[in-house]
């Protein structure tokens, strides 16, 4: 007995005729990623404009002497060009320092040596990239008061239970409708 593998687009569900009419697509960041990357397929048609709705856009760290570590901004580049007011900022990019190798990689390699531990008082519900482990969501539903006078003490956003994505991040709405307790 033979076996026919039938597959369908990720993003609309259509029947793909041809292995060569599948574009293997990888999301690297999005909003609602809190795993790391994901694939997901897709037909090459339903891709035909996506280049043309790229934006142009700017990744620049904003290094502030009062704060240990720099803020990482994304932007469009427009929106970047028209903070120069002085010169265009094509000048202003072509006649600034190259940025110092050595301090890039120090700073790479010293936020890749020290792992902060989200599962601590002293780190839970700060906001950060990647996975909210169940031990970091059972901290915050335990000590959301404390966690968040913490927070707001460091300048960084607080965690408000009747946000989606805070609820869900920190697993308060699946808390609250085991328990029927409201946060907030």
């Amino acid at each position: 007995m033979g076996q026919k593998i039938i597959r369908f687009s990720d993003l609309t569900g259509e029947h793909v005729e041809s292995d060569r009419d599948l574009v293997r697509v990888v999301v690297l960041q999005h909003p609602d990623l809190t795993d790391g990357p994901v694939e997901i397929d897709a037909l090459a048609g339903e891709l035909g404009g996506v280049r043309e709705l790229a934006l142009d856009l700017v990744t620049i760290e904003l290094h502030h002497p009062d704060r240990a570590e720099p803020q990482t901004v994304v932007m469009e580049a427009a929106t970047f060009d028209r903070l120069a007011s002085a010169a265009p900022m094509a000048e202003v990019l072509r006649a600034a320092r190259p940025a110092s190798r050595a301090s890039v990689s120090q700073a790479a390699t010293a936020a890749a040596r020290e792992r902060v531990d989200y599962a601590s008082l002293e780190h839970a519900g700060r906001p950060h990239k990647g996975r909210t482990t169940e031990a970091e969501k059972q901290l915050v539903q335990q000590n959301l008061d404390k966690i968040n006078e913490r927070l707001a003490a460091e300048g960084v956003r607080t965690i408000d239970p009747e946000n989606v994505e805070h609820a869900t991040r920190y697993g308060m709405d699946i808390l609250a409708r085991e328990t029927g307790v409201m946060f907030g």
